[in-house]
């Protein structure tokens, strides 16, 4: 059997919290004699939540047969001084306790460091040459071009430019790069550093894993995570949107939608979530008598596969702001709305369409509530037969993003860069 470590400084067990993609590839390579450990922090991310790792630098655990090592990290709130603290301790800690571990419960065949944050693949290539063996760098998140484009620091600046510098050096020095999006690759052209354009990395060790959906779960979900609610049994053409209610995520224009289509009386709009402009968009649905906005409020993720498979149409609100759309989507949610068989409306045009690939919704060229009414109502006039399609076109897509398929692609990359 061999042995395959995957250093995700964010990652969870189904009983930590919802980010699964790294211990879903461990379920399916146990399948392929691939052994599998995941490290994570103990300061588990956006839950606020924490693993009691008893005062040990870390604390392994097994679920379902997965390893995962929850290394001990400093406390953060917020994206201040604190999470980059703790971001460093964890790239610390991975560094003191690998040596260690291998000794105890064997060594690495190969490392996979995956990003959000770059110090994470960059501690997977350190650990993997300590080894000797392969390491793959996986992309989910463009650091530090994302910090750009939320102007948080500038890319000519020495920050920026010492940033940019680790991340061309992490790239040149993988074995093998994953990038979640489609067109992520094409960062690596524009920035000159691949051979074609005189640089030193070769676009062949470059391979595109998006995120996705365990399929068998989400279904066995619908039929026994059952969320009792008339709205959603009702004959209504049902406008579905669920996730956090912020600032970012624009559910704003979501009301100022429902307004324009008040007098389609067989049209409403379901919004599931909680977030810090609940509160205040309630108010604006009493004060202006919205009446076919309802919102729902926060309900557990386990109910999200059968709201969705009630709907008509689910929506993907996006702000066109502040991110860079032309590299394509590699959103969880957009896996699950495709498995729910509905028609799909994103509220920005996206490269490297997905919904465009597999015809299974529609975008807009704009973000406002006027298009988003005549793209609803599109949908919602719609032949039967045309509708029918497009929902079909949906969940079959979803398959193309089940995890034995993503996990096969994984696999194809260990094996590229695996030593004989």
């Amino acid at each position: 059997m061999h042995r395959f470590w995957i250093f995700n400084h964010y990652a969870t067990t189904p009983l930590t919290g919802p980010l699964l993609r790294h211990y879903y590839f461990a379920e399916y390579l146990k399948e392929r004699n691939i052994e599998t450990t995941v490290f994570a922090a103990n300061e588990l991310h956006q839950t606020g939540g924490c693993v009691d790792t008893h005062g040990k630098p870390y604390l392994r655990t097994e679920e379902e047969g997965v390893p995962f090592v929850f290394v001990k990290t400093s406390k953060y709130e917020g994206n201040g001084i604190s999470r980059v603290k703790n971001m460093v301790s964890f790239f610390l800690g991975l560094l003191k306790i690998s040596k260690g571990y291998a000794k105890q419960y064997g060594k690495p065949d190969v490392i996979m460091g995956s990003s959000a944050h770059p110090l994470t693949s960059i501690a997977g290539i350190l650990v993997a040459r300590r080894f000797r063996v392969p390491a793959i760098v996986e992309v989910r998140d463009l650091w530090p071009e994302a910090i750009f484009s939320f102007g948080k620091v500038k890319m000519n600046s020495l920050v920026g430019r010492l940033l940019s510098a680790g991340e061309k050096w992490m790239y040149v020095h993988a074995d093998a790069i994953v990038f979640t999006k489609e067109g992520d690759v094409d960062h690596i052209k524009e920035m000159g550093w691949d051979k074609d354009h005189g640089g030193k990395i070769d676009l062949a060790k470059c391979h595109y894993i998006n995120n996705g959906v365990n399929l068998k779960d989400y279904y066995a979900s619908i039929e026994k995570d059952i969320l009792k609610d008339p709205d959603l049994e009702d004959d209504s053409f049902k406008v579905v949107y669920t996730g956090t209610v912020r600032p970012v995520n624009n559910v704003g224009n979501l009301l100022d939608t429902a307004k324009l289509l008040k007098d389609k009386k067989d049209i409403k709009f379901l919004i599931f979530g909680g977030g810090s402009e609940l509160e205040k968009l309630e108010k604006r649905v009493q004060d202006e008598h919205i009446d076919n906005v309802i919102f729902k409020g926060f309900v557990e993720k386990k109910y999200i596969p059968y709201i969705l498979s009630r709907s008509s149409v689910n929506v993907l609100n996006y702000s066109q702001a502040n991110y860079n759309w032309s590299r394509g989507n590699s959103s969880n949610k957009l896996f699950e709305y495709m498995a729910s068989g509905k028609p799909i409306i994103s509220t920005v045009k996206m490269g490297y369409c997905i919904l465009d690939k597999y015809q299974c919704g529609l975008s807009l060229e704009e973000c406002t509530a006027k298009a988003l009414a005549e793209q609803i109502l599109k949908i919602h006039d719609m032949p039967e037969e045309a509708y029918a399609q497009m929902a079909e076109n949906a969940k079959n897509g979803a398959k193309d993003f089940d995890f034995p398929v993503l996990t096969r692609k994984l696999y194809q990359v260990i094996k590229s860069v695996e030593k004989d």
